[in-house]
């Protein structure tokens, strides 16, 4: 038993199944109600595996069901799921690397690229200094705003700013508001440090300390952090433009908007969708070509070793260049003079198509837990949960317990999924000493 839990596929459900079941007890305690009354178990169960797979979706309004102490015990539990993701992440390709050969190693830096072997200590302090900085940041700006342009008490405007800014680097999306951040939808002082703080916690320590260390020479940068970085920028360019076109004239969305606010607005629901979780329109009144861009951008998520979900922008980019390598006949995935591994390009697949998997069978699931919800609606909400994303058309707290119970599911799938698989697959690699006679059967 002791040696089955030294590996780290079973290492971290185990470690998030616990903190998840804690909170779910603490949750229930009165002292987080307002009323007399504690939260139901599928209720509490629910908020906490939100927030410690730092999701986002409630079942309830967050800023009126929850009491103080049960506020402060989701800020919590979301700065500890994504301190604990992201070291976790990151520690693993450390521990992976130190009990591989050099082969097996190379295969590992595609998670650790920015990292040494050498002081677990040093990367863990380095994560919480860094967070904490940008979450201190985003606090100041917030509070600042909220007292001096919304008239808020000091006291009220630091706690909105400590709880928003913990939720956005962490990528949760929980709101202190009924309706999200739709009354800030053209305040930029409010809207942006969000979208940086959203940003920078979805692209991950390995490549945002490469960044940082290579800043003068991005040439230098390894093939992880070119597609974490690059891949980001495109992905945000691409879905600013598309809900800016799509949403343009849309009177429950951008219409009514005047130019700079509907470009804030498009840039805002586009970086959160791919797993900020805050939104600052009517997500339910989102046009169909808009609802499934964000649906592609919720699968695709954020960077490897972050706070964000999804199946990770290296994974998207990397399948990219292999159907583009093959349509063009070529042996190797060739990316920034780098020839890209097999084994990576396996992984890569195999993420991709289980991620299909999970949210196809979530979705067909979900419709057969619930009664009167478009396929569309279904979809979205399936998604969300896998990629951790966050938003919702709005009947998250109208799903009965059953498939809310199975959205928690997908939320934890959708949260150590990923690291836990590509951890498995990392330990279990073996070199096979002979090769069958080769086949190609028919593709296509």
């Amino acid at each position: 038993m002791r040696r089955s839990l030294r590996n780290p596929a079973r290492i971290v459900p185990i470690a998030f199944l616990g903190a998840i079941g804690v909170g779910t007890v603490l949750m229930m305690l009165p002292a987080s109600r307002p009323g007399a009354d504690p939260a139901p178990f599928i209720t509490a169960l629910f908020t906490a595996t939100s927030a410690v797979c730092v999701t986002g979706l409630a079942v309830t309004d967050t800023s009126t069901y929850w009491s103080p102490v049960g506020l402060v015990l989701i800020t919590l539990l979301t700065q500890l799921g994504g301190f604990g993701i992201m070291s976790m992440a990151t520690l693993l390709g450390l521990l992976i690397s130190r009990r591989l050969g050099l082969r097996s190693r190379l295969t590992a830096q595609a998670e650790t690229s920015s990292l040494g072997l050498s002081d677990v200590r040093q990367v863990l302090v380095r994560i919480a200094s860094t967070m904490l900085a940008f979450e201190a940041v985003i606090t100041v700006v917030l509070a600042a705003r909220l007292w001096l342009g919304y008239g808020y008490p000091p006291g009220r405007a630091l706690w909105y700013g400590v709880f928003h800014a913990v939720q956005a680097f962490n990528n949760g999306g929980f709101a202190l508001y009924p309706d999200g951040l739709v009354q800030f939808v053209g305040d930029w002082w409010v809207c942006l440090p969000l979208i940086i703080g959203v940003v920078v916690g979805g692209l991950g320590f390995p490549a945002l300390f490469e960044m940082v260390r290579e800043r003068r020479t991005p040439r230098s940068w390894s093939v992880h952090t070119r597609l974490t970085v690059w891949g980001t920028l495109t992905l945000i360019g691409t879905g600013f433009g598309c809900v800016l076109v799509f949403e343009w004239a849309n009177p429950r969305t951008l219409g009514p908007l005047d130019l700079p606010t509907k470009l804030l607005a498009a840039l805002f629901q586009d970086v959160m969708a791919r797993s900020g979780g805050f939104n600052t329109v009517d997500t339910a009144g989102l046009n169909p070509e808009t609802t499934l861009v964000s649906i592609a951008m919720m699968f695709i998520g954020g960077g490897s070793a972050s706070t964000a979900g999804g199946i990770k922008v290296t994974t998207f980019f990397l399948l990219a260049f292999v159907i583009w390598s093959e349509l063009r006949g070529e042996h190797d995935v060739i990316i920034g003079r780098r020839r890209i591994a097999a084994a990576s390009q396996r992984q890569a697949v195999t993420v991709a198509l289980l991620g299909v998997a999970l949210v196809g069978a979530g979705t067909l699931a979900l419709i057969g837990l619930t009664d009167g919800l478009g396929t569309d609606q279904v979809l979205y909400e399936v998604t969300s949960a896998f990629g951790t994303a966050g938003l919702s058309t709005g009947i998250t707290g109208e799903l009965p317990w059953a498939a809310q119970a199975l959205l928690a599911l997908l939320m934890f799938i959708g949260r150590i999924g990923s690291v836990t698989l590509g951890s498995a697959i990392a330990l279990n690699t073996r070199t096979r000493r002979f090769h069958y006679p080769e086949e190609r059967p028919i593709v296509g």
